[in-house]
This record gives structure tokens, C-alpha cells and sequence, in this order.
């Protein structure tokens, strides 16, 4: 059809009468003329075409105006939503009708100017249909418009035109159109055999054209689609759910949560909102109170939820610009910040707001949970298997019942008599491996008040709480539940302040709440011997016996101090002290649960800060925790803390370093602090290297045990100690030999380096390291007698793993190229020695530590700061330009904070006492990281 040159695109009628779909909704954010003024728009239009009868021409002419039209539009609904950021429903709201103005000009547009057809047939009638998100009338700023064209029969050629035409100018404006061309039959064998169209028709929403079309739609919908199919829809639901929540990541509490799709998003919520409107008949999510399937108090948590989502998402997508789901630790320091979370409290404003995320992500799961039970009742869901291992129905105990194979109460007012019940149920649902109704979870969250302090202190109430840490595998379960419903931080008001708590870092996994829980778990596996591969001695610990009641209690509590500007282990300690007596433990268990929440990263620290090899660290480490009960508990507690960050926190390493802390500890309250000494260790070490090297000729062996000082000895193990013997045996003064090999003790490449030494060594190795894009975990660097330089990296890829042998070949080469002077690493580091955009928020204070107590020979610099790629290499050159030669330099990475440990010696091999050239050094290093930050950042 050729286009008409004197059509208007007034809005007076469409083709198939009045319609009054466009009048200007209500609760918009701003008034929907700023948004989009449809009469003056159309009037525009229609002079501006007067004449025009080229198509090309008017599709032109039309998509510069509305481009313009749309341009000022977003902007009147980004500066509303600026003044009003938490208006979430205002807001979606206005982007869905700025779209329906869009569709329905494009759509009047194409079928008066482009493809006109003043007297249609039946066939030539069309459609257009808002579906999914946008046929709920809910459109996030990038959100996809996903369209349905309706037609009576097979699409006539005039509708093809229409739909082509308007697909088109939609595309040229840059809309993510989404489409289908299909009849009313074809929807309904299509949604048969596809739940995600089935959803899609469940959201349709009529826009313009031929209305009768969508009587039509909706009747075949409920008659012959929907109708009779509610549990097979249900049960595809939630399998869907089910596999979307395992992408994601399985957990509500993951610190980068994605908005839309991770477990508690807004996906949640609408697929609750599905089901309720396929099963129920409702057409607004506020029908389900009438329905008595929430009631108001929980319909206004859903209300809340949503909203708080949905902006959320909104300031996603004008943050980045695009349709961006994924909560990231950079955009969630700006979404804070738009939506007026200040720092206060010693937290920053994005912890503040992500508690808040957190807490309504729960919220969303508990209303999850009540319409699928629910459901349930209908026989529209199948109900729950039982938990764990029991294959047969268990009793229950009297004052509890089961109803849809979930545990409740017994009698509508369960806690009259007995105000316990409301934690013996959660016993009891360990006990029996039955789940809990919905209709106990509204029971224990609307009484929450009788948890007062006379149950507190209760004796028959501390039991019961303990008996669910102790009695009971999976205890994890239970205190999740708990948290989840509020009886947890009732019982232990303390633990209140922490629940839903996020960290900013990149180190923690999980809220603090969760990572407290996820810790007890992790005893309880080890108890259950479910890691004696992966944990021998902590296992061994556990079959020995120790005080359970009192480590328990000290997971519980050993990151209750967070979030307050003191230090979390004190303040935690003090915590301690208050709460362990009213949970029944004796004078000397508080004492011990206190001491282990005051120094529960000490084990950590030392193992992972310190130089193991240097017999003060262990004696001072033995003086500090003094018991060999203490030590043990110490032990299991860093274990299941490490394991508790999150997933791929712990490893080999990390492992090798706490055992050989615990070994060395242990010898040393076994047997006194004088077996820990230089001599012993030099003795034996020159022992196993002559086992080593029993092929070897005596005379051989005799000078490599004597060209080396006695830290060397005592620094590396034999496999080190041979790899050494062998590059120096026949070694020319001017070569440089290179050994790499795993180190699967410790989850590491080792990388050992022999040749003449010379001043600055160890910075052009870790500047050499830094270029190939290795993590440099651990080193020790040693000078022999006759002048040659030892020096031994343990790196690691950016995975947090050994490099792999057909990377070996090239590492090799680089480092090779880097040490003969062909490339220098401080210019090859510029380009890599860079922060990623999303890490750049996270405030990581600089802190320069010198210690001249921690080893008998060297001081101890100690740098807590930034990470970043060349960091290791700066500290190093300046510890080289001003004379200080390092023995050793361990390295422990937490996320976006590193703490770099140097043991050193000045030029004359002394400790670095003066407090002028410690200031003069403190300065020079941190002008060190200030640059090295800024170029980081550029």
C-alpha cells in the first residue's frame, strides 16, 4: 500500500473507533504531560507531514520527533525520580506509559500515514498487546518491550506492513522490542507447550487497535489455557525458580546479589504474583488478602519489598545506562547514595543499605514460603518430602500437630501456658526433620515479645537453645530459621544489630549474620566427619574430644561486636562476657568463650602474617594462647571461620600454614619454649638434605651445607633446600637459574631463583613476578657465604591457583627477559598495574607497622593497605633505595586489603631501631602507595 498524503495522525479515533486506552493514568511520577504530551505530539506530527508522501521520508520526519519526544520524557522521569528516589512504583510506572505512548503514536502513525486501510475486512483486523514486565505496566528504564500483534486469522499482507513498519520505528528508537504475530489459537497451542509464553499471555495487557480482539483473548486464556492446569503451572514455577535461584548462586545473602534474578529479587516476587493470579483468579497482588492468602500486615512486607526493589533496579539502570540487574560493590556505593543512606554509626552508607537490601530479600522469602503452602491446602502444590534421612512419618511431640507434612502448633494459642514452645519448635523440627508451616511462622513472628528477659534467663529456655547447637546435626538449619523469623536476635538482642549486616569488601561472602551461621555448619561437618581428608588435625581434635558447648557458643558470638567504630573482636569479648553466663556456662567456659572471641583471628594472623620459619613466632604465638585446650579450640574456630568467608576462601595454603602452626604451638606447650630454637631446626633441616642427596659425593654435600648462614636452614623446606643444591652446584658467576614446580602442599607455583647477588634483588624478582601477572603469596630471600643470592616465591594465578604447566614455559621466559634487564618492570607494570572499576570504592586505610620484639634478628615491617598489581614491587624498591635488605616477605590478601609482612635487616645487618628512620622509611613508603594508587586509578 502506497502511504497517504493527507492522513492526520490525530489522536481523535483509531481505525477501529474511540478508544479510550489512552486517557493518562494516575500515580504516575510526574504529570503525564511533561512525560508525554499526546495531543500536542500528534499535532506536531501531522504538520510536520503535511505533504510528505514518501515513506521513507515519514518514517524519518517521524522517528526524529518522537526520538525527541521520548528524549524529553525520560529525562522528566529521571529528574523526578532524582527528587523522590524511593517513588519505585511512580517511577515504573511513568516509564511504562512513556512506552505506551511510543507503541500507540507508532501504531496510529503507521496505519493512517504509511499503511492506511479506512475499511478493513474482518481479516484486516490487528492488535497490539503489552506482555511480561511491561504488561504489567512495570518498565525499569532499560527494560525490554516485549509486544504481542494480535490477529483474527492467518496475518493478512496489510497487517504484515503495520507490524514491519512499526517494528521499525520502535527499533529506531532504540527500544529492546521484544515480539510475536500470532492468533488467539495460535496462543493457546503455543502456551500449552511453553510455561515462559504461558506467563507472558498470564500479563497481557490490551495497548490499541481492534479491541474485540482482546475480549476474545482473554475468554480463550481462562476457557481452554489456564482452566484445570494450575498445578502443572505451579510445579513448573517453581522448578524454573528453582534453577534460576542455582545460577545465581543458591543463597540470599551473596554480597553482589543480582536485583532481578538471586534468590529474594524481584523475579521472586513476580513469580509468586504468577502463580497467585493463575491459580486464583486475581488480577491485582492486593486481591490476595480478600483471597486470605496474606493477610494486610503481610501484604504491606510484599508492598514494601517491591518497591525498595524496584528502585533498586530503577537507579541501576540509570547509573550504568543499560538494562543492568547485578548489584556490583561499585554501583552499590552510588545506588546508596541516590537513594539518601549516609554514613552514621561507624558504617558506611552502602553497609546501611545493603542491611536494608538483605532484610527485605528475607522478607521475600517468608512470603514465598506462606503462598506456597497455601497453594498446598488447594492441592495445587505437592507438599515437602521430609528432611534429612527419615523415610517414615515421625511422631510429633504433644503441643505440636502436622499439617500438609509440615510442623505447627497444637491449638490456636500455643504459648498461654508455656511461652517455650515458641523455641521448642525448632528443636522439635530438627528432631523430627519436618519442616515448619507458614501458619508457626506467623505465630512465632506476631509474638516475638514474650521472648522477654525472664525467658532469657530461663534455664529450661537456655537449654532448649543449646540443645539445637548441640544435640542436633544440622544445627545451621534451625539458627537460619530462627534468624529468618526473628527469634534469634529476640533471644540474643545482641545479635540483632549484625543480622542482614553486610561488609564491604571483597573478601566476605556473606552477610554477617549468615557467615556467623554458615561457621556452625562448618563445625558441625567436621564433627560429622564429613572432612577428615580436607581437615586431619582438626578432625583428630574432634575425636579427642574438646569443649563443645563452649566453641559453639563462641562461633555464635565471635563476630558480634561488628559494625561499631571499636575494634569487633574487644568489643565482641565484652559482648561475650554478658551474654555466655545467661546461656548457662561457668566462670571458667566464659572466660575461655570470651578469650577465643578477643583473639579469634590471632591463629590467622600469625600464620598468615608471620614467618612460621622464625622460632619467635611460634614461641610468642605459644605464650599467648598458653593451653594446649586453648589452642585447640583456637585451632577449630579459625578453621571454620576461614571456611565460613565463603566458597574458595580456604585452601591448601592456607591449610599447610595453620597446621604447621598448630604442630610447632603444640611441641612447644608439650615439651617447653626452649625445643624452639635456630640449631635444632638448622641440624635437622642439613640432615634431610643429605638423605636427599645420598647420590651425591661427600665432599659435594659437605660444601653446600656449609655455604649457606643459618636462617636459610631454618627458612625452606628439603624439596627447596635440593632444588637450590642443584641450580648452585655448577652455577657461573654471571647465570641466573630458574626452578618452577607445584607446590601442592600449598595450592602454589614455587618459584626458586639462583644467582650473584646483588643490591635490590628481591624488588626486580617481585617486579619480574608483578609483569606476569602473578600473585606473590609467599617469599624468602637468602644470601649463601660465597655471594649468591637464594630466593624462593610462592605465587599463585589470579584464580587463587598453581599455574598450569603449559603456561610454565612463558611465565619462565617473561621473568628471564625482566631479570637480564630487556624489559623493565616498573614501565611494563603501567599499563596492568591497574584497579578495576568495580573495586575502586572500597576504603582500605594505610597502617605501617615496625615490630623489633616479634624476632630475635630482624625487624618486622608490617603494610596493611590497598591491593594491586604492583604494589609488592613498589614497597620493595623503596625498601631497596634506602639500604634495607629483605630476608623475607609474607603475603596475606583478604579481598581488596593486603597486609604485606617484611622481615629486614639495615645495610649493616642490623634491626632498624632509630624512630627517625622509621618515620623517614613509614613516609617514604606510604608516597610509595599514594602514587602507586593514583596511577592505579587513572
Amino acid at each position: 500500500m502506497t502511504p497517504h498524503p493527507n492522513a492526520s495522525v490525530a489522536p481523535a479515533s483509531e481505525p477501529d473507533g474511540p478508544d479510550d486506552t489512552h486517557r493518562d493514568p494516575d500515580g504516575l511520577i510526574c504529570p503525564a504531560g511533561e512525560i508525554f504530551d499526546r495531543p500536542a505530539e500528534l499535532g506536531a506530527l501531522t504538520a510536520a507531514l503535511e505533504g510528505v508522501t514518501d515513506a521513507a521520508q515519514i518514517r524519518r520526519i517521524a522517528v526524529d520527533r518522537l526520538k525527541d519526544a521520548q528524549a524529553r520524557g525520560r529525562d522528566a522521569i529521571a529528574d523526578a525520580f532524582a527528587k523522590q528516589p524511593g517513588a519505585a512504583r511512580e517511577c515504573v510506572s511513568a516509564y511504562s506509559h512513556l512506552t505506551d505512548c511510543l507503541v500507540r503514536t507508532t501504531f496510529q502513525l503507521v496505519t493512517t500515514c504509511l499503511h492506511p486501510c479506512p475499511n478493513p475486512t474482518e481479516g484486516q483486523r490487528l492488535a497490539v498487546f503489552a506482555v511480561g514486565g511491561y504488561g504489567r505496566a512495570e518498565m525499569c528504564p532499560h527494560s525490554d518491550v516485549d509486544l504481542l500483534f494480535l490477529s483474527p486469522w492467518k496475518l493478512s499482507g496489510w497487517a504484515e506492513s503495520v507490524i514491519e513498519s512499526m517494528l521499525y520505528i520502535l527499533w529506531d528508537l532504540r527500544l529492546k522490542v521484544g515480539h510475536a504475530s500470532r492468533t488467539v489459537e495460535e496462543c493457546i497451542r503455543l502456551g500449552r507447550g511453553d510455561y515462559t509464553i504461558r506467563t507472558a499471555l498470564l500479563e497481557h495487557r490490551f495497548l490499541t487497535g481492534h479491541h474485540a480482539l482482546a475480549d476474545r483473548l482473554q475468554e480463550a486464556l481462562w476457557t481452554d489455557l489456564f482452566e484445570g492446569t494450575g498445578s502443572d503451572y505451579v510445579a513448573a514455577k517453581l522448578e524454573e525458580r528453582a534453577e534460576r535461584h542455582r545460577r545465581q548462586g543458591g543463597q540470599r545473602y551473596m554480597v553482589e546479589p543480582n536485583v532481578k534474578e538471586g534468590k529474594g529479587g524481584l523475579r521472586d516476587l513476580q513469580t509468586l504474583f504468577w502463580i497467585a493470579k493463575y491459580v486464583n483468579h486475581v488480577q491485582d497482588a492486593a486481591d490476595l488478602v480478600e483471597k486470605g492468602t496474606f493477610t494486610a500486615e503481610e501484604f504491606d512486607g510484599f508492598v514494601r519489598a517491591e518497591t525498595f526493589l524496584l528502585a533498586v533496579r530503577c537507579h541501576l539502570h540509570l547509573i550504568t545506562g543499560r538494562a543492568m540487574d547485578q548489584l556490583t560493590f561499585d554501583l552499590q556505593v552510588e545506588v546508596a547514595e541516590r537513594m539518601g543512606f549516609t554514613d552514621k554509626a561507624g558504617r558506611r552508607a552502602v553497609e546501611h543499605f545493603m542491611q536494608a537490601y538483605f532484610r527485605h530479600a528475607t522478607r521475600v522469602g517468608e512470603l514465598t514460603r506462606i503462598l506456597l503452602t497455601a497453594l498446598e491446602a488447594d492441592f495445587k502444590k505437592a507438599p515437602p518430602s521430609l528432611v534429612g534421612f527419615f523415610r517414615r512419618r515421625r511422631r510429633v511431640k504433644p503441643g505440636f500437630a502436622l499439617k500438609q507434612n509440615r510442623l505447627t502448633f497444637a491449638g490456636s494459642d500455643p504459648f498461654a501456658e508455656d511461652p517455650k514452645q515458641i523455641l521448642r519448635i525448632f528443636d522439635e523440627a530438627l528432631r523430627t526433620g519436618y519442616l515448619l508451616h507458614p501458619d508457626a511462622m506467623r505465630l512465632i513472628a506476631a509474638n516475638l515479645d514474650i521472648i522477654d528477659d525472664e525467658m532469657r534467663r530461663d534455664p529450661e529456655a537456655v537449654r532448649i537453645f543449646l540443645d539445637l547447637l548441640l544435640k542436633h546435626a544440622n544445627p545451621d538449619r534451625a539458627l537460619r530459621r530462627m534468624n529468618e523469623l526473628g527469634v534469634l536476635g529476640a533471644f540474643i538482642p545482641e545479635f540483632e544489630p549484625i543480622v542482614a549486616m553486610m561488609q564491604f569488601n571483597m573478601y566476605h561472602h556473606y552477610t554477617v549474620d549468615e557467615h556467623t551461621i554458615q561457621c556452625v555448619r562448618h563445625l558441625n561437618e567436621i564433627e560429622e566427619h564429613k572432612l577428615v581428608d580436607e581437615l586431619p588435625v582438626a578432625t583428630s581434635i574432634i575425636e579427642e574430644g574438646y569443649a563443645r558447648k563452649v566453641l559453639y557458643v563462641a562461633l555464635l558470638l565471635h563476630d558480634i561486636g561488628k559494625g561499631r567504630p571499636e575494634d569487633h573482636s574487644v568489643l565482641g569479648a565484652r559482648i561475650a562476657r554478658k551474654v555466655a553466663p545467661r546461656l548457662g556456662l561457668s566462670r571458667a567456659d566464659v572466660d575461655t568463650v570470651e578469650w577465643l572471641v578477643r583473639y579469634h583471628l590471632l591463629m590467622s594472623d600469625m600464620a598468615q602474617k608471620r614467618d612460621l620459619s622464625d622460632p619467635r613466632t611460634v614461641r610468642d604465638f605459644a605464650k599467648a594462647v598458653r593451653t594446649k585446650k586453648r589452642l585447640d579450640l583456637l585451632l577449630l574456630l579459625t578453621v571454620c571461620d576461614i571456611r565460613g568467608v565463603g566458597p574458595g576462601t580456604w585452601n591448601n595454603w592456607k591449610a599447610q600454614l595453620l597446621r604447621n602452626l598448630y604442630r610447632e604451638t603444640a611441641n612447644a606447650l608439650e615439651n617447653g619454649l626452649e625445643a624452639l630454637n635456630r640449631e635444632n631446626r638448622g641440624n635437622e633441616a642439613k640432615a634431610a638434605l643429605r638423605e636427599a642427596l645420598s647420590d651425591w659425593d661427600k665432599k659435594d654435600i659437605r660444601a653446600e651445607t656449609q655455604r649457606h648462614y643459618p636462617p636459610y636452614w631454618q627458612g625452606l623446606g628439603v624439596l627447596a633446600h635440593t632444588a637450590f643444591a642443584r641450580m648452585l652446584r655448577d652455577i657461573a658467576p654471571d647465570q641466573i637459574k630458574i626452578d618452577i614446580t607445584d607446590d601442592e602442599d600449598r595450592d602454589a607455583t614455587r618459584i626458586c631463583f639462583a644467582m650473584a647477588d646483588h643490591p635490590g634483588i628481591f624488588s626486580r624478582l617481585a617486579g619480574a613476578l608483578a609483569l606476569v601477572g602473578a600473585n606473590v603469596v609467599d617469599a624468602r630471600t637468602y644470601t649463601s657465604r660465597d655471594g649468591f643470592a637464594t630466593a624462593v616465591f610462592w605465587v599463585q594465578d589470579h584464580e587463587g591457583s598453581p599455574y598450569e604447566a603449559a603456561r610454565i614455559t612463558r611465565l619462565k621466559s617473561t621473568i628471564d627477559k625482566t631479570l637480564k634487564g630487556e624489559v623493565i618492570a616498573r614501565k611494563g607494570l603501567d599499563d596492568r598495574d591497574k584497579i578495576k572499576k568495580r573495586e575502586r570504592d572500597f576504603r582500605v586505610p594505610t597502617n605501617i607497622a615496625f615490630d623489633n620484639e616479634g624476632s630475635e634478628i630482624y625487624t618486622i615491617i608490617e603494610v596493611d593497605t590497598r591491593d594491586r598489581p604492583g604494589l609488592l614491587h613498589d614497597l620493595t624498591r623503596v625498601l631497596a633505595g634506602a639500604n634495607i635488605s629483605i630476608a623475607s616477605a609474607v603475603i596475606a590478601t583478604y579481598g581488596a586489603q593486603v597486609v604485606d609482612t617484611f622481615y629486614v635487616k639495615d645495610m649493616f645487618g642490623l634491626k632498624i631501631y632509630s624512630d627517625s628512620k622509621q618515620r623517614a622509611l613509614e613516609s617514604k613508603l606510604r608516597e610509595a602507595i599514594e602514587n602507586g594508587s593514583k596511577r592505579a586509578r587513572s
